[in-house]
């Protein structure tokens, strides 16, 4: 799920290029999108390629490739589907969806609690606003210590050198606040939803992945919204 400025911006490239087989200059989509500066443009197009819409190449000057369009579109793209899977955070597991289950209330103090994997977390929808699940996951007592959690599992490589991989499930502990140097979803400008690691300097926070082919990126306090923090992790073989 995109933005309408994601998707605006993705649209506007793939045309452009269709056209002329050149990317648009950043000038050309700040214009075309109406927007005042190119620091917009360039978080747009750093969230698009973090979702694996759009890849830039190295090494070279406005130099960029649509990899996939919304599965809206049905794209194919050359008639082969990109691998590459977007760093939103998403569930399902591969499993039919469940019923909704409470946690259960038991006099074992060291039996497994059921905690929802939501169903998909996306680009424009805060953690409140999610209405369904997938399915619940059993998580042991022990590792929750009081407080809400949910579960999403990960999709992309932004944080593969904090041992967070693609397809991994990773526990989170829904709160408002975060210290420097915690992994938190944090929710940027109200529209766009990541795992990240936070730091904060002054006024300003930072997002910073833990794949050095991402940048951190740097916004305003009031630009970022804490939705919860990580406390655990789970990998399938």
């Amino acid at each position: 799920m995109l933005t309408r400025k994601q998707h605006e911006l993705l649209m506007f490239i793939h045309e452009r290029m269709k056209e002329s087989g050149v990317p648009p200059s950043f000038d050309e989509m700040k214009d075309a999108l109406d927007l005042k500066s190119k620091s917009g443009i360039h978080r747009l197009i750093t969230a698009l390629e973090e979702r694996g819409f759009i890849r830039r190449l190295p090494n070279r000057a406005r130099a960029m490739e649509v990899v996939r369009l919304p599965d809206s579109m049905n794209p194919s793209l050359g008639g082969k589907k990109a691998k590459f899977e977007p760093s939103v955070i998403e569930g399902t597991l591969g499993k039919s969806p469940e019923p909704r289950q409470p946690a259960p209330q038991h006099s074992d103090a060291h039996a497994p609690v059921h905690v929802p994997v939501m169903g998909r977390i996306a680009a424009g929808v805060p953690i409140e606003a999610i209405q369904t699940q997938s399915h619940t996951i059993a998580v042991p007592s022990e590792m929750l210590a009081g407080g809400e959690h949910y579960a999403l599992e990960v999709r992309g490589d932004s944080m593969i050198d904090a041992g967070i991989f693609d397809g991994d499930t990773v526990l989170i502990k829904k709160q408002q606040t975060a210290t420097n140097g915690e992994i938190v979803v944090a929710l940027v400008d109200g529209e766009e939803a990541t795992l990240k690691r936070l730091r904060k300097k002054g006024n300003s926070v930072a997002l910073e992945a833990a794949n050095p082919a991402y940048e951190t990126r740097i916004f305003g306090p009031d630009q970022v919204s804490v939705q919860g923090r990580l406390v655990g992790l789970f990998r399938k073989y």
